[in-house]
């Protein structure tokens, strides 16, 4: 048995040679001084040699405590040499398991399912500022307090629907990293309440029917791209989201059906949406046709056949023709036909969110509520194209 003094006195000679300590365990003494611990063992009726290390970084002790440790291994079959390995294969792949790494792998998936590019511009933005705070980090190793941190860092700028959002996305990311194997659970749940919660402001948006036959007036009248001044006006009439009449495409409208459907990648609720194309409608969608029929897009960008309108052409507009952000927005059409749809008396409430391809919240009644209303909406359609004409027109003189 060795003594932590017999090692510590052992002096180098001409050639190596071993200090012995039972269980195979040996301290070998180089010729430079340097002092080795290893372990001979059998293993399948092989002998092996595994290292322990340099002494004194690992002391007699801490050889011993290896020893055992690699005896208990042999004596349940396995290899101690083969295990370590496994282990640094292990260690080295979690290391290089990245958010960063992640994050790339989530956002190419995005690009083979085709998602908007919209929607890929604005992951990319909100995951590279959480890659800024912990990309590097092994997944494995990102808790809800590292998260929370780097969305403490957006909240304190008092942008607290982009760290809501950012929250989301990483969210996402790390359950698609456990679909890969590479952790195995999502830690973002735990950040539920834990951020500030901002009063909820709607989108501002013109109800009063004498102000709303003015807008409509005003974009009649609008002087700026023929294009834009139609897209303002199918958004009054159809009351879609902005986004999915900026990214519309030709192929998605049939005018003898009078339908636009809108597929399932490019709607909010991710299912087809379908609209019902009033008269008025079909012929504002002709006369952009004429504009912009030659391509793929309905909405196309003055730079680019290949990329739609921005989503700041509409609000733009409207600011150009005199409306503040308090007063209207591009959004706020759709609160404009809820409003009055609504008010008239005239139609099913759930023909009317159904309309606006709201989801039922509660499951219960979603199930029961599977109908499109597909006949009511085509004649609340007609009903609302005739209703912004006149009001339109009361003006007139």
């Amino acid at each position: 048995m060795l003594t932590a003094l017999a090692i510590k006195n052992a002096a180098p000679q001409p050639k190596a040679y071993k200090l012995f300590d039972g269980g195979g365990l040996h301290l070998i003494i180089n010729p430079n001084g340097s002092k080795l611990w290893r372990l001979k063992y059998r293993h399948l009726g092989k002998e092996k040699l595994i290292s322990f290390g340099p002494y004194p970084d690992v002391s007699l002790v801490k050889a011993r405590k290896a020893r055992e440790e690699a005896r208990e291994l042999i004596a349940e079959g396995l290899d101690p040499a083969e295990q370590r390995r496994e282990a640094r294969e292990r260690e080295l792949q979690t290391r290089e398991r990245t958010f960063q790494r992640l994050v790339d792998d989530f956002l190419q998936k995005q690009e083979r399912e085709g998602r908007a590019e919209s929607t890929l511009k604005k992951n990319r933005w909100l995951l590279g500022m959480a890659c800024d705070e912990f990309g590097e980090m092994p997944v494995v190793e990102i808790k809800a307090p590292v998260i929370l941190k780097a969305l403490r860092k957006i909240e304190a700028r008092g942008t607290y629907e982009t760290a809501r959002r950012m929250k989301i996305i990483v969210g996402s990311v790390l359950r698609y990293g456990i679909s890969c194997g590479w952790i195995d659970a999502d830690p973002t749940p735990a950040l539920n309440g834990a951020l500030t919660q901002p009063p909820q402001k709607p989108r501002a948006a013109i109800t009063d029917p004498e102000k709303l036959g003015g807008l409509l007036r005003a974009i009649d009248a609008y002087e700026g791209q023929a294009s834009t001044r139609i897209g303002l006006q199918l958004l009054a009439l159809l009351y879609p989201r902005p986004g999915e009449l900026r990214q519309a495409r030709w192929n998605e409208f049939d005018f003898s059906k009078a339908v636009w459907t809108i597929p399932a990648e490019r709607a909010k609720t991710r299912r087809p949406h379908r609209v019902p194309l009033p008269k008025a409608a079909v012929a504002k969608l002709k006369e952009l046709n004429a504009l912009t029929g030659s391509g793929d897009l309905i909405l196309p960008s003055l730079r680019s056949v290949k990329r739609p309108v921005s989503d700041a052409t509409f609000t733009a507009a409207l600011r150009r023709m005199g409306f503040a952000k308090e007063e209207m927005t591009a959004h706020g059409f759709r609160a404009t036909f809820s409003t009055l749809a609504n008010e008239s008396g005239l139609w099913n409430p759930d023909a009317i969110e159904r309309a606006l391809a709201h989801v039922e919240g509660n499951a219960v009644r979603a199930a029961y509520a599977r109908s499109e209303f597909w006949d009511e909406r085509v004649t609340m359609a007609e009903w609302w194209a005739e209703k912004l004409m006149n009001l339109c027109n009361s003006g007139q003189r």
